[in-house]
């Protein structure tokens, strides 16, 4: 059985992961991190992840933006996997998390939910054969009216998805408020909408001549996310350094 840390445990997520691993008989969360140490856990919790002095086999993290390098040190010192799930991240994070990638296993998605990245693989094998049909990409996400960036990682990485298919990418558009021009061919449009309490939509439309196709992910709760992080936690536990994604667990 695995042995999970939980980074960030008693938050929404946290909580929503420590419920699915408890129903999972090939993973266990035998220690918690959380700056707030109450609540009902069923494993021991501190406020400091130095402070976790427990055996374990991968790190999952959903804590804060600012907590993150010190998690990635501490993994990395400690030669333990880790499942990055916080967003938000710098670009000297990242850069953080690709150096310590040399030395252990690290992991980082853009999306946790499997149903993504199977969209993410359909867009690389098709939007080469799409584009030289005449298609114009545009991609549409949809959050809460509580999400702070925009547009959201995912939608930047479905456009990446796109472009990791063609042989001469495209420029991302935001906004073409300030411009009145036709439609150049070598763009792709990304438009993010806020509101309520919207989970998470994404669509990628390609359009062309009298017809239009679309590839569409709803995510109706949080739990597919969670879901997503428990697999890569099993997927990762155990394997050598390097830098993987959600691409690797559907893979196998």
């Amino acid at each position: 059985m695995v042995k999970m840390i939980m980074h960030g445990c008693n938050g929404r997520m946290g909580r929503m992961i420590a419920d699915i691993a408890a129903n999972d008989t090939g993973i266990e969360i035998v220690a918690g991190v959380d700056i707030n140490t109450d609540g009902n856990a069923s494993f021991p919790v501190v406020d400091s992840i130095d402070k976790v002095s427990t055996d374990a086999d991968v790190v999952v993290d959903f804590g804060h933006a600012s907590a993150v390098d010190k998690v990635i040190e501490w993994c990395r010192e400690n030669k333990i996997p880790l499942v990055e799930c916080t967003t938000g991240l710098s670009d000297d994070t990242l850069a953080n998390l690709r150096k310590s990638s040399e030395s252990v296993a690290m992991f980082k998605s853009a999306n946790m939910s499997l149903g993504i990245n199977i969209i993410q693989k359909i867009l690389k094998e098709n939007s080469a054969r799409l584009a030289e049909a005449g298609f114009d990409v545009e991609i549409v996400e949809k959050h809460h009216r509580t999400k702070l960036d925009a547009p959201s990682g995912t939608a930047l990485a479905l456009a990446d998805s796109v472009n990791d298919g063609l042989s001469s990418r495209k420029d991302y558009v935001f906004d073409r408020s300030g411009r009145r021009m036709v439609r150049p061919d070598t763009e792709i449009g990304i438009s993010a909408v806020r509101g309520g309490t919207i989970v998470g939509d994404h669509d990628v439309i390609f359009a062309g001549t009298d017809e239009v196709i679309t590839f569409s992910h709803c995510a109706y709760s949080r739990a597919v996310f969670a879901k997503g992080a428990v697999e890569a936690a099993k997927f990762l536990a155990g394997k050598g350094a390097g830098m993987y994604d959600m691409s690797d667990v559907l893979e196998g």
